[in-house]
């Protein structure tokens, strides 16, 4: 490369104009623009017609200057906003949260990443502080991820600052579930992918979605033979659902990290 750059040094002393490029020309274009153009040097040595458009990294047939006078440069993205709440009461709804683009890609900059996040969330108070949890059927689902992080504290009133109820796991084997499940591809709902057929998965019943008085999470299928079809549905996508039917109740969840989730 430094030969290639003194020879067209040297041919600039000879022929003025002839290292013409995206600079003298000012031009630098977004995608495949075939008048963004100019007249001197490739990259390639081949001198003529030359291109300043960020397509020509990939026809190769950029101008010589055009790093230089066209540098990449990547999507800047600032923080993300708080989450939204919940919306809605009693039912299921989404928490949403945006980010600003603080720099626009240029020149085949690497490309924004994803401005909004949604996560699934039900409040299980209606306005009037009434609790409405047993009225969720069929069974709420999300990750077990989702437990770590969850710092909100129990919506009904009725909930005790005492109550210490370690909770419990319910067991069920999946009998079925709709594909919409394994097109999941965002950051939050990824889990959704390794819900499988014939599984047998775990399912934390923890406060909040634990009902004050009865000490049970909906849809937990506590009371069913293990012969009745139960269904669930994940949060976050309402099309991802299925059924599944109860294998057991146990103290703590003993489920691969893929395949344990939690009431909600």
């Amino acid at each position: 490369m430094r030969t290639l750059w003194m020879a067209l040094c040297a041919l600039a002393r000879l022929w003025p104009g002839s290292l013409a490029g995206c600079a003298d020309a000012g031009r630098c274009c977004p995608g495949r623009d075939a008048a963004c153009s100019a007249r001197g040097w490739r990259l390639d040595r081949v001198y003529g017609t030359c291109y300043c458009d960020q397509a020509c990294r990939r026809t190769g047939d950029c101008c010589f200057d055009y790093a230089r006078a066209c540098p990449a440069r990547p999507c800047i993205v600032g923080e993300w906003s708080p989450w939204s709440g919940c919306g809605d009461q009693c039912r299921p709804a989404a928490l949403v949260r945006r980010r600003p683009v603080q720099q626009e890609p240029r020149n085949g900059g690497a490309p924004c990443p994803p401005l909004e996040e949604r996560a699934g969330c039900l409040d299980y108070s209606t306005p009037r502080g009434q609790d409405c949890g047993r009225a969720f059927v069929p069974a709420f689902i999300t990750t077990s991820a989702f437990n770590k992080e969850r710092t909100r504290q129990a919506a009904s009133p009725q909930w005790s600052t005492d109550t210490e109820d370690a909770g419990y796991c319910m067991e069920f084997k999946t009998e079925s579930l709709t594909h919409h499940c394994a097109l999941e591809n965002r950051p939050l709902t990824r889990w959704m992918q390794y819900l499988r057929e014939g599984y047998t998965v775990c399912v934390d019943c923890q406060r909040p979605a634990m009902n004050s008085v009865s000490l049970r999470c909906s849809g937990d299928g506590l009371d069913s033979d293990g012969n009745q079809t139960l269904h669930w549905q994940a949060i976050g996508n309402p099309r991802c659902q299925g059924t599944w039917k109860k294998v057991r109740r146990v103290d703590q969840c003993s489920c691969p990290a893929v395949h344990s989730f939690i009431f909600i």
